[in-house]
């Protein structure tokens, strides 16, 4: 077991849980801030979470979910208030509701993560603040110290099982429910750079492209939320009327960090898609990672088979090669 203390202060109002592992502190830092890594730890064993948005950044937020053996969804918020890379971070953690909004009848506390290396590895100290004696025994009542052990456990196995997970650079998808695909990849490139590349239209004509044979005709972004986009492509070899594209609204931005999104196929009669875009830091480069919500599964299922991810990837790399 990686916990080496929990530790509960009723004079200070915290809960403080010690833990050690034999990899270095970058290691451990990437598995908090990978949605993909963290939900494979976060939560007692027999309760897998679900992280549908985790933007690692000051003012940044974290949506996800808990599901019982019974198939009950339990969900959680993180609004993040400060973060220094690879020493620690703060959060605002916080019970809530099916859409995500804070359920204020629980408590919510303020919880800081600290990295520190050792000889052996790193060790993590997670210390979880509370407004009042009630709110503290009640989360304990709960069973936040057994919950906190229970998902404790499953660390060591991601960070062995992923240990190399830094050279895998090719895009993966992902199914989170009957609605909804996460799309990921890290991106050998900086934050700043990775953003910049999906905001330059100029740029973008140079990489956004799928599989060799295509052009880039319209890139029309957007300057402000409530703006509109419009995306365009054509086979070089080919006719106006043999391309396709795309429109949509930017519905929400946290820059450099995280963008929502609609899109739609335009000329069509598809349903509308909710795109959410991260962009986080890792010890290997930028994590892009796009949860896609579908209208249903058999939409879901329709444009995956369209091979998708494959012309993800191949734009990604020809990103990588810009970069």
């Amino acid at each position: 077991m990686p916990v080496t203390s929990v530790i509960q202060d009723a004079q200070a109002l915290t809960l403080t849980v010690h833990a050690e592992f034999g990899v270095k502190v970058s290691r451990l830092w990437d598995a908090y801030l990978d949605p993909r890594q963290i939900e494979k730890f976060w939560g007692p064993v027999e309760y897998p979470a679900t992280f549908t948005r985790h933007d690692a950044v000051s003012g940044g937020r974290t949506n996800y979910h808990m599901t019982s053996p019974e198939g009950e969804e339990f969900h959680g918020y993180w609004d993040w208030n400060e973060i220094v890379e690879q020493k620690f971070f703060e959060v605002t953690d916080g019970f809530a509701h099916s859409d995500g909004s804070p359920n204020t009848e629980l408590p919510t506390t303020r919880t800081t993560f600290s990295f520190d290396p050792q000889d052996s590895g790193s060790k993590l100290t997670i210390t979880s603040n509370f407004d009042s004696m009630e709110a503290l025994e009640q989360v304990v009542a709960m069973g936040m110290i057994d919950g906190t052990r229970s998902a404790m456990s499953q660390i060591e196995q991601v960070l062995s099982d992923l240990r190399d997970y830094s050279k895998n650079f090719t895009t993966e998808a992902q199914l989170l429910s009957d609605t909804q695909v996460r799309v990921s990849r890290i991106i050998r490139g900086t934050r700043e750079q990775v953003w910049l590349a999906h905001h330059d239209a100029q740029l973008m004509k140079r990489w956004l492209l799928g599989p060799d044979g295509w052009r880039m005709t319209e890139c029309a972004l957007p300057e402000a939320v409530g703006d509109s986009y419009r995306y365009h492509w054509e086979p070089e070899s080919g006719t106006a009327e043999q391309g396709f594209g795309f429109t949509g609204t930017l519905l929400e931005q946290l820059p450099q960090s995280y963008e929502r999104t609609t899109e739609q196929m335009i000329d069509t009669d598809y349903p509308a898609t909710i795109n959410e875009s991260t962009f986080t830091e890792t010890t290997a480069g930028t994590l892009l990672s796009i949860v896609i919500t579908y209208p249903d599964a058999q939409t879901r299922d329709m444009v995956l088979a369209t091979g998708m991810t494959n012309g993800m990837e191949a734009s990604y790399a020809r990103l990588e090669s810009l970069l």
